[in-house]
């Protein structure tokens, strides 16, 4: 199988998978390949926090021209993974310069898929976009290309907690990664302060209290699948449940912003989490840590992209506040925009490169402890 994750989150894909024994666990750019039995690929889905989502291979084959790739779909036996009546939808990516369009190679693969089906059964399966029953990947590079069904469905960040959402809302396979690159010990306190509508704090709750990150999730693909096993579902959901821990740090959020701290609010109490996430309607800028113990921060601020503010003056409040008002802090920053990084004003003791979407970011941690001074180069 392969799992597919985000830039510079592989290693820790690597130390998730091999944590629910997957074998011949072998990285790659972006994915993750491993082997492993169908109870694994259900504990896959259900409990990989960096994984976007877990692709079954299914042939490969070499193709030389369009023609070849129709004829491919049409020989292989997809009755033997879904029925005539059920609904399917293509995702295609291609590399070279044999087959340079996409769409054009997922029509051909439909093509193929109907007419089997139609020749066998006398009745073709529904091509459907939005809520498909059937998720089919087709991967080519150059003359390789690779059937795959897609187990997840939908991508593994959609997790099902987060009802109400502000502007330009975080992925939550990469806030939980993020969590898990920042070495969070689990036991200090953790903050967000500036939480938007509550990712980070989520992903740190599950974290600290070994929640599978998908358990409450309500759809993955693999149940549409001929072999779905819901009895050996129904069993890996209650061993999870039974690892659950009782509790957790206090993990606590800030949000200026009034109408997107309701919202935050919200998701918070409609999970049921609210015993273990609390948020403020406050402003970071204007607090103090409230203990002596240490404590573990991560912030997503503004990058000039999508929201638009003074990002010089935010950039350089931040290094104020947490050098003025945070000691004995850990504090990590993730943001796209290098030039206001600049302005924190604090020197990184560490940094990564991460991709939020498609913007290049550095995530970068900052030590905070009494006597801790600005960096004046």
């Amino acid at each position: 199988m392969s799992a597919k994750t985000f830039y510079g989150f592989e290693d820790i894909l690597c130390k998730e998978l091999k944590k629910i024994n997957a074998i011949d666990v072998i990285k790659s750019n972006r994915i993750v390949h491993f082997k492993g039995d169908k109870e694994l690929m259900y504990k896959a889905n259900l409990c990989l926090r960096t994984a976007l989502k877990i692709l079954l291979p299914l042939e490969n084959k070499k193709v030389l021209n369009y023609e070849a790739l129709y004829k491919f779909a049409l020989d292989f036996e997809w009755e033997n993974y879904f029925h005539k009546d059920s609904s399917f939808y293509i995702n295609s990516v291609c590399f070279g310069k044999y087959f340079t369009h996409s769409l054009y190679v997922s029509q051909r693969v439909k093509d193929g898929i109907v007419d089997r089906f139609r020749k066998l059964k006398g009745i073709r399966p529904a091509v459907e976009k939005f809520k498909p029953d059937i998720y089919i990947d087709v991967h080519i590079d150059k003359k390789s290309c690779t059937f795959s069904l897609n187990s997840s469905g939908k991508n593994l960040n959609q997790r099902g907690y987060r009802k109400k959402t502000n502007e330009a809302p975080l992925n939550e396979v990469l806030a939980s990664g993020l969590i898990l690159l920042s070495n969070w010990n689990k036991k200090d306190d953790f903050l967000d302060p500036m939480c938007g509508s509550g990712t980070f704090l989520f992903e740190a709750c599950m974290i600290a209290k070994n929640i599978p990150p998908n358990l409450n999730r309500k759809h993955f693909a693999f149940k549409n699948w001929n072999d779905w096993d819901q009895d050996l579902f129904i069993n890996i959901l209650k061993s999870l449940t039974k690892e659950i821990k009782k509790r957790s740090p206090k993990i606590y959020g800030f949000e200026k912003s009034t109408n997107t701290f309701k919202k935050a609010d919200f998701n918070i109490k409609n999970s049921n989490l609210s015993d273990f996430i609390s948020v403020s309607n406050k402003d970071f800028f204007s607090s103090v840590k409230s203990h002596k113990e240490n404590l573990h921060i991560i912030v997503n601020p503004p990058y000039g992209v999508r929201i638009g503010t003074e990002l010089d003056k935010i950039y350089s409040l931040i290094g104020d506040t947490l050098k003025k008002n945070y000691e004995n802090t850990i504090a990590w920053l993730i943001s796209s925009n290098f030039d206001a990084l600049k302005k924190i004003g604090l020197k990184p003791s560490m940094k990564f490169k991460i991709y939020n979407g498609k913007l290049e970011s550095k995530f970068l941690k900052y030590e905070i402890y009494r006597g801790s001074k600005k960096n004046k180069n």
